[in-house]
């Protein structure tokens, strides 16, 4: 009999799952689509109608490579930062940098840092390159950024990671708590801030742009705030020498044009942003709406999503959580107690809410008679 691929000790060691199980997997096991998709915190206002017409120009050259050194769109970056170009990486999303930060950094027995509970994308990474994941709990519903950094110092981490607004509670902290940490942090060590949801938190949330500081490497991307989530671009800012290792271990093509051509077009279309944080700020009173009208409450949220307690433990918000899917509601919940106590629900369009609002009773009184 022939003799399969001969795995790596690490991959046969790990297990062949995923971070996530996407709504269309959902979809096809529950054979009929979802009404409402407010599961992935992806924009449902979409993108910018200049990036679809620059992604619509684009695809007649899709038989082209895109520009390995994404040029245009780091030059763009720079411009709008007031940051040098060098400081830029442009990626496959926060979730392809992410992975090649940890293969640039991380060998195996390698101690990383991370919250309980926080983006499980990071600590699948981790795991593949055979990092040892080192955690610390929430605190009141926020990462600790304290109890981060002591635990990196004590256990000599490689990264620690902080996402800023939060992944899954939507709870932030203001620039001097972040800028605090990153003085912190201790030799050695890198500060990974994940600032995916950054465009939708309160004025004063982001640390001032110091691009040459070899703490900390900023991440940021088109997925939320742009409406770009299916185009994967994310982008990264850090000292030169670290953006540079970069061009070490990373898929030179791997950026679309068509995507390049969309992302330049959306960050060049402000006045839509700014509509964008404003239909999603309405959407998040209005989720904050639909919790009260039920009897429960909602966590203040500097993202496109609302974190909502259900008022009991996690067995309950998941039964909660599975008749809302049942009623063809697509939502998430945090996976760590006492986080899990909350279903979280992306912004959407009046009338996904309108679907959410409508399930909601009928999905409560459900798991309460469970």
């Amino acid at each position: 009999m022939t003799q399969g691929p001969r795995y790596t000790r690490l991959a046969e060691s790990l297990p062949a799952s995923v971070p996530f199980v996407g709504p269309e997997t959902q979809e096809r096991d529950r054979g009929r689509p979802f009404i409402a998709r407010l599961g992935a915190n992806e924009s449902l206002f979409g993108p910018a109608p200049s990036a679809i017409e620059a992604m619509s120009r684009a695809a007649a050259d899709t038989w082209k490579y895109g520009d390995a050194q994404s040029w245009d769109l780091r030059k763009a970056l720079s411009a709008h930062y007031g940051i040098d170009m060098d400081h830029i990486m442009v990626g496959e999303g926060i979730d392809g940098l992410l992975g090649n930060l940890v293969r640039l950094v991380v060998a195996p027995g390698d101690r990383v840092v991370t919250s309980h509970g926080a983006y499980p994308t990071f600590n699948y990474h981790v795991a593949g390159f055979g990092g040892d994941l080192v955690t610390v709990p929430y605190r009141d519903d926020h990462e600790d950024p304290e109890a981060l950094i002591d635990k990196a110092r004590a256990v000599d981490a490689k990264l620690v990671y902080i996402a800023n607004p939060d992944n899954p509670m939507g709870t932030w902290h203001d620039a001097a708590r972040i800028e605090a940490m990153i003085e912190s942090v201790p030799d050695g060590t890198l500060l990974v801030l994940d600032e995916a949801y950054v465009e939708f938190a309160p004025e004063g949330t982001a640390p001032h742009m110091v691009p040459d500081d070899p703490r900390v490497i900023r991440m940021r991307t088109f997925s939320k705030a742009y409406g770009m989530a299916g185009a994967r671009v994310g982008y990264a800012i850090g000292t030169k020498p670290l953006i540079t290792a970069f061009h070490k271990i990373r898929n030179h093509f791997g950026m679309a044009r068509i995507s390049q051509a969309g992302a330049l077009a959306a960050l060049a279309d402000q006045a839509y942003l700014a509509e964008v944080q404003r239909w999603v700020a309405a959407a998040r009173d209005r989720i904050a709406g639909i919790a009260a009208d039920n009897g429960l409450v909602s966590l203040p949220s500097g993202t496109n999503f609302v974190a909502i307690d259900c008022g009991a433990d996690g067995d309950f918000a998941r039964r909660v959580l599975a008749n809302l899917i049942e009623r063809d509601i697509f939502l998430r919940m945090p996976f760590v107690a006492p986080e899990d106590r909350c279903i979280r629900v992306s912004v959407g369009q009046p009338e996904d809410l309108d679907a959410f609002a409508a399930a909601l009773p009928e999905a409560l009184k459900a798991a309460r008679k469970a």
